[in-house]
Order: structure tokens, then sequence, then C-alpha cells
């Protein structure tokens, strides 16, 4: 591995800085201090401050015979203000000069010379010379600060837009692709974002941009959580700006920035915007994160109370059929001589039913296992919907004997496409769950209605009913409405919801006029179904 890494001669030399240092008080690489010229209005924009001065002579000298020479300052005074408005403050300065020297040279007696017959004059031209100057300052400092305005305005509307999209989003990869788009948009430059899962790796978004060299800058600003790369004392020779993404809990990654102007940085201002853009990408990426933690703590913390949950009921409602079914068998092995043939007949029986009674709590956990891992694939098929309720009734029907079942559907009820055994489980929850709770000698009602988009199926008992709020409850696992009631693990209604929304339906409860609950389910209808006449024919 040692022998792939990149060599670092002459990149990880700091370059020195003034002073001694290469860091700040704040332990940041200083930025290095190149010689570059001051700002400096253009030759072009003295060319017009002077032209500005000319055309204010001319209109000078035209009122010249209708005004007095002191109101011609006037003139003059509007020239400078024009020009420290439009061409900054030296050509500004160089108007109110000209201005004096044209005002006495071709108005002030004796003309066509600077000489100056009237005393007074002097005190006009110093006067004028100094408003002059002070117009043209306070024009530069206004222009000054409404550019500034604009640009704080600029910036706080970046900010915004960034701080929006970056809260909007959830997913890391498209967080980071945005905030690269915003910086580069921001600072006309091309971003990427070294990300630190599985190692500092840079994200798809311009991911060209780092080369070997390139990720060794990158990986030593991750390590030291300081500032480097172009026109900084540390590994200057890289092509790109590299800050760390620092967050409350640490870097969460490594900012690249390749500007398309090498000196977009050398303003320390720029560079401060720049960090507040790398401070609010940190923010979001570890907001990502911790979200992602949190749900994956909230998922292990309902793994744990499903665990908890289902081996509290399992301990218990499976091991009390153990119980009787070991309790019965041992009694006809060990007692088979002094029981009578109607003695070995019940603990027979009670063995079988209790044998039942386990075969459908370990079912229902098998089922709702399968729902919960994506195993059940739901196989549609054109189904008589009579047959799957006559089905779900036959399977039943041992535990029927003090029951009256009620099955009400139109002659002709259509053709439904749906998964027939899925179905039929659902029934046969929905017929036990009913049966559970009915008191002996009370019906129980099947009903189905067809509608344009969906038919409706209903099963309806005359039990306690549904206590308030559980409407909703009633489907979620382990949850039992009156568990002294009932025996069982609370999952029947679970897995039913689980199947009818695999089907695209819905599935609901509540309490029914005259007492009782009614559990009603629909299931879409899609297509023209055939007609059963041309079901059987098939």
């Amino acid at each position: 591995m040692d022998d792939q890494r990149p060599n670092l001669d002459g990149l990880l030399q700091p370059t020195p800085a003034a002073g001694g240092g290469s860091v700040d008080a704040y332990g940041q690489p200083k930025l290095r201090r190149l010689r570059l010229p001051r700002r400096t209005s253009s030759w072009r924009a003295y060319a017009l401050a002077l032209a500005v001065v000319l055309i204010c002579t001319l209109l000078a000298s035209l009122v010249y015979p209708l005004f007095a020479p002191a109101n011609l300052v006037m003139i003059y005074l509007l020239g400078v203000v024009i020009a420290a408005s439009q061409y900054g403050r030296g050509p500004s300065v160089l108007a109110s000069l000209l201005s004096v020297a044209a005002f006495d040279f071709f108005f002030v007696h004796p003309h066509l010379t600077f000489a100056v017959a009237d005393t007074q004059y002097i005190f006009t031209f110093v006067t004028m010379l100094l408003v002059g100057l002070t117009i043209s300052t306070l024009t530069v400092e206004i222009k000054q600060q409404a550019e500034q305005a604009l640009e704080r305005e600029r910036r706080t509307a970046s900010l915004y837009a960034l701080s929006r999209d970056l809260a909007n989003t959830r997913d890391p990869d498209a967080l980071v692709g945005l905030a690269a788009q915003h910086i580069g948009g921001v600072f006309n430059s091309r971003v990427t974002i070294l990300q630190t899962a599985g190692g500092l790796q840079p994200a798809a978004f311009n991911a060209e941009l780092i080369d070997a060299q390139e990720a060794t800058v990158a990986r030593w600003v991750y390590e030291h959580q300081r500032l480097a790369g172009l026109h900084t004392d540390t590994l200057s020779t890289a092509r790109g700006l590299y800050l760390p993404l620092t967050a409350s809990q640490g870097v969460v990654g490594v900012l690249a920035v390749f500007p398309n102007d090498p000196r977009r940085f050398i303003p320390v201002d720029q560079l401060h915007l720049l960090e507040t853009f790398a401070n609010q990408t940190a923010l979001a990426l570890e907001r990502t994160r911790l979200a992602d933690d949190a749900a994956r703590a909230q998922i292990e913390v309902e793994a744990e109370r499903t665990r908890n949950t289902l081996l509290s009921s399992v301990s218990h409602d499976l091991r009390t059929p153990l119980a009787v079914i070991t309790g019965a068998t041992s009694s006809l092995l060990q007692r088979k001589e002094a029981l009578t043939e109607t003695d070995r007949r019940e603990l027979a029986q009670v063995a079988f039913e209790e044998s039942e009674r386990l075969n459908r709590f370990v079912g229902n956990l098998l089922d709702m296992t399968r729902l919960e891992s994506g195993a059940i694939h739901v196989t549609k098929e054109w189904q008589l919907l009579e047959e799957v309720i006559g089905a779900a009734l036959n399977r039943i029907h041992s535990r029927t004997a003090r029951q009256a079942i009620h099955v009400s559907i139109p002659a002709d009820f259509p053709l439904v496409q749906f998964d027939e055994s899925l179905i039929e489980q659902v029934l046969n929850n929905l017929l036990e769950n009913a049966l559970k709770y009915s008191p002996p000698n009370t019906p129980i009602d099947i009903s189905a209605q067809a509608g344009a988009d969906e038919i409706t199926v209903e099963v309806a008992d005359r039990g306690p009913g549904l206590l308030p709020g559980d409407e909703e409850r009633i489907f979620d696992k382990f949850y039992r409405t009156q568990p002294s009631l009932t025996k069982g693990v609370g999952l029947g209604l679970a897995i039913c919801r689980g199947i009818i929304q695999a089907h695209g339906g819905r599935i609901w409860a509540e309490n029914r006029p005259g007492g009782g609950a009614v559990f009603r389910f629909t299931l879409p209808v899609s297509g023209d179904a055939p007609t059963v006449e041309e079901e059987y024919e098939l």
C-alpha cells in the first residue's frame, strides 16, 4: 500500500510566511501575501473625466454672456458629480482640479491666462476645489456603500438559497450536488466535495477534478482540519482551494474549489464568504448523518421492542398449548388402563384442539415474518369471491357449531382479480377473530358489494365491539383489544392488513349499530372482468 501513495516531495513543503510562521493565531494557514497592484481606475475613466470637464467648459462658454462668472461654478460642480458617480475617486479628483483650472483660464479676467487680476477669485478657486473634492469623495463613498449593500444582499440571498435547498434535501449525495452547484455558481468556480464515508472519496459531482496530487492535499486538509491549497501557505502548488467541512462532531468532508479566475479568493471577504458556505454545507451533511443514525436507532429500538413483545407473547401463548398437549398425551400413555373410552376420547380431542391452536400461532408468526421481509408475492387471478368464502368457512367448520354464519353476496357479483390463498387467509383470520369475541348462538354476517373501482367485503359480529381509539390500533402487531377475553398472539389482524395493502386495498374496523364490530376491506377492480360463464369456458 505504501508503494502506491503519491510522491509528496515538493508538495508538502509550506511556503514561508512573513514573520517566520505559516499559520495565524487560530491555527489556520495564512493567505499568501502576493504583491498585487492596487485597484485603480483605467485610463479610459480618466479620459472620460477630462471629456466631462471639456463639455462643462463648452456649456459655460455658451451661457457666459448671460451669467456672472461665479455662477458658472455650478456647471463644473455638476461635472464633478457626474465624474465621481461614473468613473471613481481618481477621475473625480482630476475633474475637480481641471474644473478649477478651466474656470480660471477661460472665465476669470484676464482671460486665457492663469493670472488673477482680482485676488478675491483666489477664495473662489479654493472654495470651488474643496467643494468639488468633497462632492467627489461623498459621491464615491455613497456609490461604494450602495455596491456593498448590493453585495451583502447578494450574499444573503445566495446563503438563503443554499440553506433552503439543503434543508429540503435528505439524501447525502443529492445534498452534496446541490451544495457544489450553489458554491460554484456564486464563486464562478468548479466545485466538488470529498465525503468521509468509507474513506475520503470525492462525490460523483465533478469527481474528475481530483487527481492523485489533489487527493493528497484533500487528505492533508482532512487530517489537519485546516485550510490549504491555492494562495495559502500550505500546499500552494495545488490547483484548488481546500476547506475542511467542520461540524459539531468533527470533520465530515472536504470542500474543493477550483476557481476559473485564480485570483478569485485573494480578497479576504471572498474567502470568509466561502467559509460561510462551507460551514452551512458541513452542518447539512452532519444533519443528514444524524438523521440516518436516528432512523437506524429507531429501527433498532423498534426491533428490540418487537422482540421483547414477541418473547413475552410467545412464552405464554405457545407454552400453554404445549403444556396441555403434554398433559393430555402423558395421561393417555401412563393411565390408559384407568381411563374410560370417553376419557381417552376427550383427552385426544383436547390434544388435537391445542395442537391446531399451536399450529395457528406458529403460522401467524411465520406469515408476519414473511410479510415484513417482503417474501410474500401476490399472484392475482380472476376468482369467484363465493368460492374463497366457502373455502375459509370449511377451514373453521369445526369451531362454528355454536355460531350461525350468514353469507350475503349478490347473484351477479363479478369476478375479481386477487391471490386466492392470501384472501382466503384474510377471511379465515377475520372469521376466527369474530368467533373469539362473539357470544354463543349469535350470528356472524359476511357480505360483499361491488362498486365501479373496487369491491367491499365485510365480516360483522355481535360481540362486545371496539373500545374508543382501538379502530386503528387493533391492526398493530401484538395488540389485543381485550386480552382477558381471548387467547392469541395478536398477529391475525396485522397479517390481514399486510395482505390487503399488498393487493392495493384498504382495511378498517368500526363498531356495528346495535352492538358488535364490523371489519371491512376493499380490493381494487382493474380491467374488464370476464363473466362467470366465460371463466368456466376457459
